[in-house]
């Protein structure tokens, strides 16, 4: 059985919203697209090496799909070590709207979530990935189906932006599993999921 696993760029203010490029997504009036490119370096690349390294099949949600499908097809060198995992292993996209893709290899999920998505583990050889996708991360959290968070902090805040962890999220415990600081000040921590929380008291125990 494969682990679900999810990659997420996020900001010091927990904004995920369109790392990659200006237009990315202006959803709300976002002005902010792009603001991970400052940040890319060779220990940036390396981390993004190992991980597709471990895939044995991507989810995606919508927005990422479409935004990868219009730019990784076109990278065609199969050495390359995103482009060739992307374009040759199962994809699996959650949506109820998109009925035709036309990325090879592309399969869309419409069901119930929760079973689609462990169904896809059970036969997953090698990591289930999900990369960006924050919404669908949310809802992949609040079900108990996430395994491991790869979790990278930009060392930039916006202000604005969809955030990942947004207000009613599920409670959730993970345990930190190890982690790096690139040369540019990205912190990337691992995470696995263990539960829910627990509380206690810092409170001085009462005089007797």
């Amino acid at each position: 059985m494969g682990k679900l696993v999810s990659t997420v760029f996020v900001t010091l203010d927990g904004v995920y919203q369109a790392p990659g490029g200006p237009e990315e997504d202006t959803r709300g009036g976002f002005e902010h697209g792009g603001w991970s490119f400052p940040y890319a370096d060779d220990d940036f690349g390396k981390f993004v090496e190992e991980s597709f390294g471990r895939v044995g099949a991507f989810l995606l949600g919508r927005r990422t799909y479409d935004i990868f499908a219009s730019y990784w097809p076109k990278v065609t060198d199969p050495a390359d070590p995103v482009a060739g995992k992307l374009n040759t292993l199962p994809k699996y996209v959650a949506s109820t709207t998109l009925t035709d893709p036309e990325w090879s290899g592309t399969t869309v999920i419409g069901g119930d979530l929760a079973d689609e998505v462990t169904a896809l583990k059970e036969r997953t050889d090698g990591e289930l990935q999900v990369h960006g996708s924050g919404a669908l991360v949310g809802s992949l959290i609040d079900l108990g189906l996430l395994d491991t968070l790869h979790l990278l902090t930009f060392p930039v805040a916006l202000g604005s932006g969809l955030r990942l962890f947004r207000e009613g999220a599920v409670p959730t415990a993970f345990r930190h599993a190890g982690g790096r600081i690139t040369g540019k000040g990205v912190s990337i921590q691992t995470y696995e999921r263990e539960g829910r929380p627990t509380y206690g008291s810092f409170a001085l125990p009462e005089d007797v």
